[in-house]
């Protein structure tokens, strides 16, 4: 079907493998590039894909006599393109970089087709869609709690002893970021105004903050400690998603108290473990 400004099915599709291609381009490069600077190229990796993702959802809308794309369709597409630049660092050079590209292509170009084909739907989300929305950001989340801990020095744990303060601030910050940004992504499918969908993402971010901290207490090795992050995640949404949205609830009070109660918790055993 051509839209009224002439954008068929084809050259949907085209717009978002050049988008794919752009973020397999930047994450490949960025293989060669070390901590500080590769948070840098993250970091504009994230702008450029939000901004692409917004004309292509755009141009794909308007061809379907839409108007507006919402802010949170730009979101799983830009996380996963940053998650793979994280998580590309754990594939040694040579050939294995070629497939961990493809992979990166074909995931940034299926969360591209997923959110156009939601942005598209002018009823309700069916339960097969959430269901796949939700199933696609568990994904996302892991890669990019995997490619966290393997951008930050010692994130991946093989041997005991404590991350330094530094590296361990930065570590809970980017997770939080990457649970706040795909937090708000949930929320936004229970929730119609952006005030409720951002706390709620600010709780994703509190939940996953404290749980990586604990998780690298712990010291627990390798990719488990990303998959502990990732069932966190599932479970802090499913334990938030049976309260109201409004935070004046008695229970979204009380989600709120266990959060701290538990950074409380979390930050004195780090600071024990460096006495």
């Amino acid at each position: 079907m051509i839209g009224p400004r002439g954008l068929g099915a084809s050259e949907e599709r085209t717009a978002r493998t050049d988008l794919a291609l752009v973020a397999v381009t930047v994450v490949g490069l960025s293989r060669l590039i070390d901590p500080p600077l590769v948070w840098l190229v993250a970091g504009a990796l994230l702008g450029a894909m939000l901004l692409g993702t917004l004309q292509v959802l755009a141009d794909e809308a308007a061809g379907g006599q839409r108007f507006g794309v919402p802010i949170e369709s730009l979101i799983v597409p830009s996380v996963a393109a940053v998650a793979c630049l994280g998580a590309i660092r754990l594939v040694p050079f040579g050939l294995w970089l070629v497939p961990a590209l493809a992979v990166t292509w074909l995931l940034v170009s299926r969360t591209l087709g997923l959110e156009a084909r939601l942005n598209r739907a002018h009823t309700a989300l069916t339960d097969d869609e959430r269901t796949a929305l939700l199933v696609t950001v568990l994904l996302v989340a892991f890669l990019g709690f995997t490619g966290v801990a393997a951008v930050v020095p010692g994130g991946l744990v093989q041997t005991g002893g404590p991350l330094p303060e530094g590296d361990l601030l930065v570590l809970t910050a980017a997770d939080a970021a990457v649970a706040g940004l795909l937090g708000y992504r949930i929320a936004a499918l229970r929730v119609t105004r952006f005030r409720d969908a951002f706390w709620q993402a600010v709780t994703y971010a509190a939940a996953i903050a404290i749980g990586a901290a604990a998780i690298r207490a712990m010291a627990i090795p390798r990719l488990v400690g990303p998959a502990l992050l990732t069932l966190a995640f599932y479970l802090w949404d499913a334990f938030i998603s049976t309260a109201p949205s409004r935070r004046r609830d008695g229970r979204w009070i009380g989600r709120v108290a266990l959060l701290v109660g538990l950074g409380v918790i979390v930050a004195a055993w780090n600071l024990l473990l460096r006495t």
